[in-house]
């Protein structure tokens, strides 16, 4: 096993399934599930979820939302998933705990790196939720962020395709994956992992990342264990 601790960011937009909005509820068992395994590993599993599904505050402010007000509804969509994902593990079993960046009891304790990381030893999912608490900020940043905070030893970012690619794989058939990739090939090649506040964070604080398909029924395991599945980026 490579990681004692991870942040796992998910995807808001990936909770939908194949519906197309919302939540669906097969995908969030299946993820539920995935987690589960991971922590029956003995792997101490943060993470930070999207809100892509119900409301993009960048999307909102092209459509005459203030941005301010949009990137707070932005917040309270990753909230809402992080309660839906926290039912789902409760449902397989999984003792978890949701924090949340903006002051909101009893839907979520105040999160706190301390209380999280106790959290965490004592053997809890913790799901981190409502971004970093400020507009202008992505749920990457916001993973980043977390990742750093709470001393995990990876970024597992949970997409729709297998890892990074020359180009983007579900327009260009010729797009070649990356097994490794460094965080300045990412800049020189202008690749679209994650936003550049993200990347740069990452980079800066030494926080790996694992590019890998969430959705596809036990890769999370197969990433713990050493699996070489997705695209790792490094300094």
């Amino acid at each position: 096993m490579q990681f004692k601790r991870i942040l796992l960011k998910l995807s808001g937009e990936s909770l939908m399934g194949d519906q197309g909005y919302g939540i669906d509820s097969n995908r969030l068992s299946d993820y539920a599930q995935q987690i589960k395994e991971a922590a029956q590993l003995g792997v101490q599993v943060a993470i930070v979820i999207g809100g892509g599904n119900i409301f993009r505050g960048l999307s909102g402010a092209s459509k005459g939302f203030d941005r301010v007000k949009g990137d707070q509804m932005g917040m309270l969509a990753t909230v809402i998933n992080s309660l839906a994902l926290s039912s789902a593990l409760t449902a397989v079993g999984v003792k978890n705990r949701v924090l949340t960046a903006l002051r909101m009891e009893p839907i979520g304790e105040y999160y706190s790196s301390d209380k999280a990381i106790q959290c965490l030893e004592a053997g809890e999912v913790v799901i981190l939720s409502g971004g970093t608490g400020n507009p202008f900020f992505t749920t990457d940043t916001g993973s980043s962020l977390r990742g750093i905070e709470v001393k995990a030893d990876v970024m597992l970012k949970g997409t729709r395709v297998d890892g990074i690619y020359t180009a983007d794989p579900e327009k260009d058939p010729t797009a070649e994956k990356f097994d490794t990739i460094t965080f300045d090939e990412i800049y020189n090649r202008n690749l679209k992992v994650m936003d550049l506040t993200a990347t740069t964070m990452c980079k800066e604080n030494n926080l790996p990342i694992y590019v890998f398909n969430m959705d596809v029924y036990g890769n999370l395991g197969k990433v713990l264990r050493g699996e070489k599945i997705g695209t790792l980026v490094t300094r």
